[in-house]
């Protein structure tokens, strides 16, 4: 990819706008991006498909691979693990698109420490009315 991004990281809290951007992004160049599917041993939700929307797995196998380092980033909300592979983002940089990650600033923090060749977006609320709206302050 010639220096390119392996991922491009598009951080900040739940509710702000991180999906629509994504999507946006997807629509404007989709030849350059992808997006890896990440991990969970949550439940599926309705109309939630494996390997689509999520990679389903079981706890004990998802804490497995966070031992063995196989995520780039990895967190543990409610009392189940979310988390993004070093193979999905590999799968993605292999068809010569950066990988778009979706995460927190929690994540945004592992990937930096994972050295990733990353761009990060920070997405943050247009006010602190919006703010205090998603339960931030």
């Amino acid at each position: 990819m010639g220096g390119a991004p392996k991922a491009i990281v598009v951080a900040g809290p739940s509710g702000v706008g991180k999906g629509t951007l994504i999507e946006k992004l997807k629509a404007e160049y989709p030849e350059k991006i992808g997006f890896s599917v990440s991990h969970t041993t949550r439940d599926a939700r309705a109309g939630e498909i494996n390997g689509t929307h999520y990679h389903f797995a079981k706890k004990e196998d998802m804490k497995e691979g966070i031992d063995k380092g196989l995520f780039i980033e990895w967190a543990e909300v409610h009392g189940n693990y979310y988390g993004t592979s070093k193979a999905s983002v590999e799968s993605v940089a292999k068809d010569g698109k950066a990988c778009v990650l979706d995460i927190d600033v929690q994540g945004c923090r592992s990937v930096r420490k994972a050295e990733l060749p990353a761009k990060i977006i920070f997405v943050a609320p247009p006010s602190m009315e919006v703010r205090s709206g998603l339960n931030l302050v």
